[in-house]
């Protein structure tokens, strides 16, 4: 079977987050494509964030989320969300999200929403990295190390991706080593997606919860194939500061400054090729690690 082109994995990750209005304040989401069962959170985040701009008028845009996990996705069932309209003001509107899964809730999502207006400016400055195309893709990456690979993990390890990513120091799967919990990573979705800026908004959503969990670990030398390590989204916020296009190169900068009591916490800038902090991030997820 060949692996599908850049423009049909990117149409994937369009139709996954084109959610269905079955009702009012309803949505469904469709199943996921990965096919390892457990659904991505990213994918919940995305669908939730989605339901929340539907169900409000232009030009209020969403600038903030805050979105709890509850239980693990199932791929092979849909995901039904429910929106609750708490506030419609004049320059803004919250939205709360419910995702359930065969009666059950798996995720509660609280969303804030802005008519875009001006006032005071300033921001962190970019790093100096080196640019996405002076760098390998993670794909290219593992395909490199395919050979020591054991077998159980090639399925998941070398699935094709949505999203590329291109890390500026790529971390080591097959011998971990203690480092500083820090990682710096360009990503886009691999073609173009056209021009939906609550599209744009929902994708970064979905990409922010790659890489972002994995920080926390950098410091122990461990990770899911070499340790019997335990990991899960425990809660996730997103801040969405500036205009950007998911298509284009974005800066992930992550770092990890506590873990702790089985949980790692993680915080995460997120830049625009010309220097533009678009977006910040934090997230506490589960990193268990067992005898």
């Amino acid at each position: 079977m060949t692996d599908p082109t850049p423009a049909q994995l990117a149409q994937n990750l369009v139709d996954l987050l084109d959610i269905e209005e079955i009702d009012t304040d309803l949505y469904r989401g469709i199943r996921g494509t990965d096919g390892f069962g457990r659904v991505f959170g990213g994918q919940v985040i995305a669908q939730a964030l989605q339901a929340a701009q539907r169900s409000t008028d232009v030009p209020k845009q969403a600038h903030s989320l805050h979105a709890y996990f509850m239980r693990a996705g199932d791929e092979s069932h849909p995901i039904l969300y429910r929106v609750v309209r708490d506030f419609d003001g004049k320059s803004f509107a919250t939205r709360r999200v419910i995702a359930t899964q065969r009666g059950l809730p798996i995720l509660n999502l609280a969303c804030s929403l802005q008519v875009p207006e001006g006032g005071l400016a300033h921001q962190d400055a970019m790093p100096d990295v080196p640019p996405p195309e002076d760098l390998t893709s993670d794909r290219e990456l593992r395909l490199a190390m395919i050979d020591r690979i054991p077998e159980k993990f090639r399925g998941v390890f070398l699935r094709p991706r949505m999203v590329d990513i291109r890390p500026v120091s790529p971390r080591s799967w097959l011998d971990p080593v203690e480092q500083e919990p820090r990682q710096n990573s360009w990503f886009r979705v691999v073609a173009p997606i056209g021009d939906d800026p609550a599209l744009h908004r929902a994708i970064l959503a979905y990409a922010s919860d790659m890489s972002l969990l994995g920080t926390a670990t950098l410091a122990h030398g461990v990770n899911w194939m070499t340790h019997k390590l335990q990991t899960a989204s425990l809660d996730h916020a997103l801040w969405l500061h500036e205009d950007f296009r998911a298509d284009e190169w974005l800066l992930y900068v992550c770092d990890s400054p506590w873990a702790g009591h089985a949980r790692g916490f993680n915080r995460g800038k997120i830049f625009a090729r010309d220097g533009r902090l678009v977006a910040s991030v934090a997230q506490e997820g589960l990193i268990r690690l067992r005898e």
